[in-house]
Order: C-alpha cells, then sequence, then structure tokens
C-alpha cells in the first residue's frame, strides 16, 4: 500500500511539475519550425523565434561558402604566400634582363658567336686610327708619283665602317684617270699607283702594242660600308675600312677595253695580260682575288692592303 501511494504521489507530482512548466516553457517548442511547415497557427510563435535563428541563418550564407576558399587559402596562407613569392621574383628576373640593365647579357652569348656569325652591328668594331706622321708620309708619295687626289673629312659611318683620314683619287698617275674617282686610304691609293706603273703599263706595252696606252682604269668599288661579299653575317670587308678597290676594266687609247673576266683558257695576249696583272698584283696588295678566286670575283679584281701577321698574303 506504501508503494502504491508513494508512486500516486510522485505521479501526481510529475503531473503537476509538467502542468507548471507548459507555460513558462511555451517558447521551447523550437522542433515545431518543423511543425511550421504544416500549420499555420503555429507560425507566429516561429517568427519570435526568428531572433535565434539569423543565429544560425549564417549555415545557408553564400557569403562564407564563396569566402570558404579564401578561408583555406588563408589558413593556408604561409605556402601560397611562399609560392607567388617565388614566381614574383622569377617573373622580374625574366622581364628586366631583356630591356634594362641585363641587355649586356643577352648579347654576351652573341659576342661567342663565331666571328662568321655575327652581323656588322654584333661585332661592335671601330675605325682604325691612323698616324699624322705616316699619313704625310704617304701622301709626299703619290704626290712624287703624279697622282691626283684631294683630302677629305674623317668618314665614320658606324659599326667600324669608316676612314680615318680618306682621300679622293681622280687620277691613279698623270694622264690615267680613276673611273668613278674612288674613295680609299693613302696606302690603298699608293699600292695602286705603284701597281699601274711597275706592271700594268709594262704588261699592256708587251701584250698589247697595238691598242696604245692606257688612259683610264675602271673601278667598281672603293670605300663601302658593307661586310666580305655583301654577306649578312661574317668579317668585315675592307672596303669598309678603305683598304680596298675593285678593278674591272682597263680603257686604252685605240680599240676596246679589257674586262676584267675569267680567262684561265684564254690563249690570247690579252688573256696573257690579264694573268699577268693579276699575279703581279700581289707584290702591292696583300689580298688579290681575280675571276678565278670565286663567283663573287667573276668581273673584277679585289685589291687590298690588310694587315696580317707575318706578313702574310693571300693571291689568287
Amino acid at each position: 500500500m506504501r508503494k502504491l501511494s508513494t508512486l500516486a504521489i510522485l505521479f501526481a507530482a510529475s503531473v503537476f511539475l509538467a502542468g507548471a512548466r507548459l507555460p513558462a516553457q511555451g517558447p521551447l517548442p523550437e522542433p515545431r519550425p518543423d511543425t511550421e511547415q504544416t500549420t499555420s497557427p503555429s507560425a507566429p510563435p516561429a517568427e519570435k523565434a526568428e531572433p535565434p535563428a539569423p543565429e544560425e541563418v549564417p549555415a545557408p550564407q553564400p557569403k562564407p561558402d564563396v569566402k570558404e576558399p579564401e578561408a583555406p587559402a588563408s589558413s593556408q596562407t604561409p605556402a601560397p604566400q611562399a609560392a607567388p613569392a617565388k614566381p614574383e621574383p622569377t617573373e622580374p628576373m625574366q622581364g628586366p634582363p631583356l630591356p634594362p640593365g641585363t641587355a649586356g647579357r643577352p648579347q654576351a652569348p652573341e659576342e661567342n658567336k663565331p666571328q662568321g656569325e655575327q652581323t656588322l652591328e654584333e661585332q661592335q668594331l671601330t675605325i682604325e686610327p691612323e698616324s699624322d706622321a705616316e699619313h704625310a708620309e704617304c701622301t709626299a708619295a703619290l704626290q712624287a708619283l703624279g697622282v691626283v687626289f684631294k683630302e677629305a673629312p674623317r668618314i665614320d659611318d658606324g659599326n667600324g665602317c669608316g676612314i680615318d683620314k680618306p682621300i679622293i683619287v681622280s687620277e691613279a698617275l698623270p694622264g690615267i684617270a680613276l673611273k668613278p674617282e674612288a674613295t680609299m686610304r693613302c696606302p690603298a691609293a699608293l699600292a695602286l699607283a705603284r701597281w699601274i706603273k711597275e706592271s700594268v703599263i709594262p704588261a699592256a706595252a708587251a701584250a698589247l702594242p697595238g691598242q696604245g696606252r692606257i688612259t683610264s682604269v675602271n673601278q667598281a668599288t672603293s670605300y663601302m660600308c658593307r661586310l666580305r661579299n655583301g654577306a649578312g653575317t661574317g668579317k668585315i670587308s675592307e672596303h669598309a675600312r678603305g683598304n680596298a678597290i675593285d678593278i674591272a676594266s682597263f680603257h686604252f687609247e685605240k680599240g676596246e677595253d679589257v674586262a676584267v673576266r675569267s680567262r684561265r683558257e684564254d690563249s690570247t695576249l690579252t688573256g696573257a695580260f690579264q694573268r699577268t696583272v693579276s699575279a703581279a698584283g700581289c707584290l702591292y696588295f696583300t689580298t688579290v682575288l681575280d675571276p678565278e678566286s670565286d663567283a663573287a670575283h667573276e668581273t673584277h679584281f679585289h685589291l687590298d692592303v690588310i694587315e696580317r701577321k707575318g706578313g702574310y698574303r693571300y693571291c689568287h
């Protein structure tokens, strides 16, 4: 009986307590939002309970969802910071060397190219200075031979093309015009005058006496800024330094001009004359190239006074 009475008391107390909590915890039925979708009367209390809802709203926040990739990025900031920090120095390393201060570095490999693969600009050449005393001695020798010439201002066409003390020759010897007049250094003009006087005139008198004396020497090229044979790369031409002249033909008082052309198999006296003056050219010039040398010289003699080690000369 006591047990039953105690159970009855406990039951009554629980009922009383439940009844007492209902009014105080009336808003607690937060699980009712599930029922709020089905029942409209519970909707107003749900609106009252919306203040906690904004605290739960962050769950559907799209911004944090979008920022979530930023959050891991920020959380992993040390790793990405190291990554961008590396490309940033490398990018300026790749960018600046081309235009600004490291422009010399890309040129270094150009300087390492063989000279035969370098352009005139890449070779960074300069004009060779001439001694005043040597120039005066040379021009005095020209005057003694009767060469007609005039002094000209210094020529500087850039990239090493030019002549420090150029002269313009209009007569290679008295009575023998140089057509057209030629701009060159004095040593080249002196070699030309001596070659004509001591070899060309005697050879013409012996081989072609019926044609009279030589009245003019026709030149194709004297000073010209270019590489050898007009190529895009390679060594600078001696024409670009005023050391060379190309002879195309000889004009005689009578008869036809003797044009320089391939005469290896020419058994006439004209052929003998050309071969003789070509061979004699090496007595005065350090380089002689004739039509038998290569295709670039099929129509003229190339004569120059380049200085080589040991006094070496190239004659073909």
